[in-house]
């Protein structure tokens, strides 16, 4: 997809981190935004900023955990616009480390209905409307560093986004083999300036916080702070769409981690660990 000017892209998790940051790229490409995100107040502060910046924005309140709420997005996307060219999976959440025995099903369903669940929604709900356009599209997953390295913390988060990369590739090859005009991209980020470490801000009936789980945080958010800004995976991801790049990389000092872990398959030996975050 060379063109994105006049195109309409459909943003899930807009009204924060990699999500507004996309939502502020596309725009200035002079694509129409669906900006989509369950914080409605901050949501509505985005769309408004977009559409100061000359964009045109449809904001919908969304739970991506949702089938009916996601059908809903797509619904109201394709009644304003009539197209979504570009669809970004991006909403997600991160929970607290602790031992994976440890943490409670509510949580496990929590981060996969969200990380996990929340993209094959969006693809069940989009990609039969983007094939019967029968126009050039696109589709982001955002996955995770965590989706291609093992690790030592987070479990259930780096199984939702193991699973966000694993799926992507499944997409791509079905839509390559039906001849689609449509391009799949996985983001794969390392550390980037968001507040993903709070995302139980817009949690169900969020459990207290733990003293370790306070540290932890502090810690993780320290770790985030050294990343790169939102606004540069935005356009990062504009640029991956019209090189139709798959794997969308936002590291490259981390490769190493990759080939470590594919390393130790090959060899049979244990899971090639790092740490994330370091101390």
């Amino acid at each position: 997809m060379q063109e994105l000017g006049g195109r309409v892209a459909v943003v899930t998790g807009a009204a924060s981190g990699i999500g507004r940051g996309m939502a502020r790229a596309f725009a200035a490409e002079g694509m129409r935004v669906v900006a989509s995100d369950l914080e409605a107040g901050a949501l509505a502060v985005v769309a408004e900023e977009l559409r100061a910046s000359g964009a045109e924005v449809l904001e919908v309140v969304t739970d991506v955990a949702d089938a009916q709420a996601v059908e809903g997005l797509a619904a109201e996307s394709y009644a304003r616009f009539g197209a979504a060219h570009v669809l970004c999976n991006n909403a997600g959440v991160l929970n607290d480390n602790r031992p994976t025995w440890e943490s409670s099903l509510d949580e496990w369903s929590w981060v996969m209905g969200v990380n996990f669940m929340g993209v094959v929604h969006g693809v069940r709900s989009f990609v039969p409307r983007m094939l019967e356009g029968g126009e050039p599209g696109h589709i982001v997953n955002t996955a995770s560093m965590a989706g291609l390295m093992a690790g030592t913390t987070n479990a259930i988060y780096y199984a939702s986004k193991h699973g966000v990369v694993s799926l992507s590739e499944c997409i791509q090859n079905e839509l390559n083999a039906l001849g689609a005009p449509i391009g799949v991209s996985v983001l794969c980020p390392g550390p980037v300036r968001t507040e993903i470490v709070d995302s139980d801000r817009n949690r169900p009936n969020a459990p207290p916080v733990d003293e370790p789980s306070r540290e932890y945080r502090r810690r993780f958010r320290r770790f985030l702070d050294t990343g790169v800004e939102p606004d540069d995976v935005g356009r990062l991801v504009a640029d991956s769409i019209r090189d139709e790049r798959f794997y969308v990389l936002t590291h490259p000092s981390w490769d190493s981690l990759i080939k470590a872990r594919f390393e130790a398959m090959l060899d049979g030996t244990a899971p090639a660990a790092e740490r994330w975050p370091r101390e």
